[in-house]
């Protein structure tokens, strides 16, 4: 960035003369300095609507300055997957089916599922080891650990305690935590287990379950950190009509035909 660039976005920033230029400013200059400390970033585009959503943020907010260490100030690292998935949320309201996730962490995502379904008789299954990560395999790089993720099952409780009349957790590593599951159908999945073998299970055991128009989201598709992730998903729709769609969030959907 060019060095009279540069105090003219600082100038504007603070003697602009509307507030649209003031804001405006601010950004591309918060854009220019990311890019010179890590090249690689990138925070799209300006003035999004959904960043004022105030509600979806009080919300976001709770999960991450409770249980999340790095957080400071605004940390809004997953608040676009959040968004997105809270979005897809409307698009099964209408489904029948129950909706489950495979890979609970603190809550945040079985939250919003809970908060969707709340004046319903569905109910929501939410599986996790609590334990943190199985193995990795081969298939999944050189990433993650063992028990990483750890989470507390006390802390998802009382995070979806007022959700307890449609909630199900259930403790357990995949896919063995699955035998609670009787012949519901479920009308909305969400697979956030990070490594190549659960979510092969989780997609072998919960696709012919699915509704039609239902949905499945990996929350994994897209990181480099998580190979195994696409690769499951890749491999197990390979023959199936379903086309895998991978939006810029990281994540990738289906919807069952």
């Amino acid at each position: 960035m060019k060095i009279v660039t540069l105090f003219k976005l600082i100038y504007l920033k603070y003697f602009g003369s509307t507030h649209r230029e003031k804001d405006y400013s601010s950004f591309v200059l918060a854009e220019r300095l990311a890019n010179i400390i890590y090249p690689k970033f990138s925070c799209t585009d300006y003035a999004k609507i959904w960043l004022k959503d105030h509600n979806f943020f009080e919300y976001y907010e709770f999960y991450e300055k409770d249980h999340n260490p790095a957080f400071v100030g605004k940390y809004y690292r997953s608040a676009d997957r959040k968004y997105f998935l809270n979005s897809l949320l409307s698009l099964v309201e209408h489904l029948p089916g129950d909706t489950a996730e495979c890979g609970v962490y603190y809550g945040a995502t079985s939250h919003l599922i809970c908060e969707s379904i709340k004046n319903t008789a569905k109910t929501h299954y939410a599986f996790d080891s609590f334990e943190g990560l199985s193995r990795p395999s081969t298939q999944d790089g050189e990433y993650w650990h063992s028990n990483d993720l750890t989470s507390n099952e006390d802390s998802v409780r009382q995070n979806l305690f007022p959700y307890s009349h449609n909630l199900k957790i259930c403790k357990g590593w995949i896919p063995d935590s699955f035998q609670i599951i009787g012949s519901q159908q479920f009308c909305f999945l969400h697979i956030d287990v990070d490594l190549y073998q659960p979510t092969l299970d989780a997609l072998q055991f919960f696709y012919p379950r699915m509704v039609k128009q239902g949905i499945i989201i990996c929350d994994d598709y897209g990181s480099e950190f998580c190979p195994g992730a696409k690769k499951a998903f890749d491999e197990y729709f390979s023959n199936k009509p379903e086309q895998i769609v991978h939006v810029p969030t990281c994540q990738a959907f289906i919807i069952k035909q």
